[in-house]
């Protein structure tokens, strides 16, 4: 039986052909996919970081960044544009609700539905955790000229109507 090795192969000789994808132009399908991931990974963990530090925990930041946004929206509403399911918000909801970040109020025309409306805590927070997350954008963006920047955005908006379909 071969022996194996934990340790990595060896780096490639500079002589080594490059690889090449289908337009002879070095880029492979799998770079894309791993190089997304990393960076996806890497913000993920350092947004969560940041909100974390306040008490705001694992999924809950969509919800209050929805409602800094456009307070007093419904379960419903707030999943809609998330891409959630409703039960899931509502769950967030009920935690963010005793950790006293939001109130449940009956939405005003449909006795069925309640609406989502920001406390004093929940609305403070975006004054203490806005900063931190620009501070954490200029991180991430950093070297990346102010057309880079704008071209990132719509690359990434052109990728999710892409695999939306619209």
């Amino acid at each position: 039986m071969p022996e194996t090795s934990s340790k990595p192969a060896p780096a490639r000789d500079s002589e080594a052909p490059a690889r090449n994808g289908p337009d002879g132009d070095g880029y492979q399908p799998g770079d894309f996919e791993d190089a997304f991931r990393l960076a996806k990974h890497a913000l993920a963990q350092a947004s969560t970081s940041v909100f974390a530090r306040h008490g705001v925990y694992e999924g809950q930041q969509f919800v209050l960044r929805r409602l800094w946004r456009e307070d007093g929206l419904t379960p419903g509403q707030i999943a809609k544009q998330l891409g959630l399911a409703t039960p899931t918000v509502t769950r967030a909801a009920t935690r963010m609700e005793a950790a006293g970040l939001l109130r449940r109020q009956p939405h005003p025309s449909d006795g069925r539905l309640v609406r989502l409306v920001l406390t004093d805590r929940g609305r403070e927070l975006e004054q203490v955790i806005g900063p931190e997350m620009h501070a954490l954008t200029e991180q991430t963006l950093a070297g990346f000229s102010a057309g880079e920047r704008a071209e990132l955005i719509r690359a990434l908006q052109r990728m999710a109507r892409n695999l939306s379909g619209d």
